[in-house]
């Protein structure tokens, strides 16, 4: 068949809705928090000089940018096809640009000619540094997209907090430019001390938070899963984080060659009213939304929340489904999904939460669903009398049902 041909056929033995092929990303600089269900002897599977996998990548069409020792394929997710006795896979970023409107809907391909979004877990056993995502005009200057992103961490994989459970946010109201330009010099003097003065908030499982471009952030240890605009583009404003120091060129990734070394552009990439904000955590903090009146959705068999809902470039849900229900439930837009408990039927396929998966291992626990099929309704089978189903959806920019919050 030709990749073609196995595209086609993938979307049509699915009805619409195409099985994905875990994705694992290692991080050389982070120490992996052993939450995202990997076998132990596998987060070091790419070798130690990769560093050890702390991020499972969803539904994503952008490549990993880990250096030169980048594998072909880091970061794509993968369509699993099979045929019989034989597997085979193609990207879903080819995906994509081959069914186009078929897979995303007409108003997402016409306006972005691809899929826009990813989502991922984060498992860093420690915190990040503080660190800031361009806006669309500084992200243009190197040829990026802006980037936002938001946070919410499922307690399906929070059963402990790791070192840190706790992130940073843009800094203390009353905090002067003066004060974060010193921090910025200060860089390559061991400590700049940027977190003295930012201020830090104790992260619940729950619960997430949104985080637009321009907003520094420290995110801490808790397992995160994180929907986000399809952009790699990033600066680390802090020099030391725990015991580790940050390179230099770290502070200046993303810089236009005309202004490195220009502190001043340091400072304009900061989206100033943000990070001062007095209200930061009533404007930033996102606590579930059920979608509908809650009693009706039990009355149903489904409990449907809203868990990221203040940016456009992206959406995403939680979906439980109660024990022993069946449910059909429609979206207006395509979206990624992936298990995070319960087993059961979603459509033609069977959909379960493994407990542990070895590196390399197909899996039936993540999916794409197209446009068409969300509109027309996915039927969800929960076949335990004792254990929900709940799955995690993100959708792309302009969801028609999104209101934002």
């Amino acid at each position: 068949m030709t990749k073609n041909e196995v595209i086609q056929s993938a979307f049509d033995q699915g009805q619409g809705i195409v099985r994905l092929a875990p994705n694992w990303v290692p991080r050389s600089f982070c120490v992996p928090g052993r939450r995202i269900k990997l076998h132990p002897d596998d987060y070091y599977a790419l070798g130690g000089e990769r560093g050890g996998i702390d991020e499972r990548w969803f539904s994503s069409t952008t490549p990993a940018d880990n250096g030169p020792l980048t594998g072909e394929h880091e970061g794509l997710s993968q369509i699993v096809f099979e045929n019989g006795s034989s597997t085979e896979q193609v990207l879903l970023a080819e995906a994509v640009q081959e069914l186009k409107g078929e897979l995303l809907g007409d108003h997402i391909w016409d306006e972005h000619k691809c899929w826009p979004m990813y989502s991922k877990f984060f498992d860093n056993k420690g915190a990040l540094p503080h660190h800031v995502h361009h806006r669309d005009e500084h992200a243009a200057l190197t040829g990026q997209k802006g980037k936002p992103e938001a946070y919410y961490f499922p307690p399906q994989v929070n059963n402990y907090g790791a070192d840190f459970p706790y992130t940073f946010f843009g800094f203390a109201p009353g905090t002067t430019k003066d004060e974060v330009r010193e921090c910025l010099i200060n860089f390559t003097k061991g400590d700049n001390k940027i977190t003295n003065i930012a201020q830090a908030f104790r992260l619940e499982p729950g619960t997430g938070w949104d985080v637009p471009p321009g907003v520094l952030h420290a995110p801490g240890s808790l397992c995160t899963y994180e929907p986000q605009k399809a952009s790699d583009v990033f600066a680390m404003y802090q020099s030391l984080t725990g015991d580790a120091i940050v390179p230099e060129e770290l502070l200046w990734k993303n810089t236009p060659a005309d202004r490195m070394g220009d502190v001043d552009y340091l400072m304009e990439v900061i989206d100033w009213d943000l990070n001062v904000d007095p209200n930061f955590r009533k404007n930033r903090f996102l606590a579930p939304k059920p979608v509908e009146d809650m009693a009706a959705m039990e009355a149903q068999g489904y409990i449907d929340k809203w868990i990221t809902y203040k940016s456009d470039a992206f959406s995403a849900k939680e979906l439980t489904v109660l024990p022993g229900a069946t449910v059909t439930i429609k979206d207006a837009a395509c979206y990624g999904m992936i298990m995070m408990q319960g087993h059961g039927k979603m459509g033609v396929w069977d959909i379960e939460t493994p407990s542990m998966i070895r590196f390399g291992q197909l899996t039936h626990d993540e999916y794409f669903v197209s446009e068409s099929a969300a509109k027309a309704g996915v039927t969800i089978t929960n076949l335990s009398k004792t254990d929900p189903i709940v799955m995690l959806k993100h959708f792309g920019p302009g969801n028609p049902d999104l209101v934002l919050g």
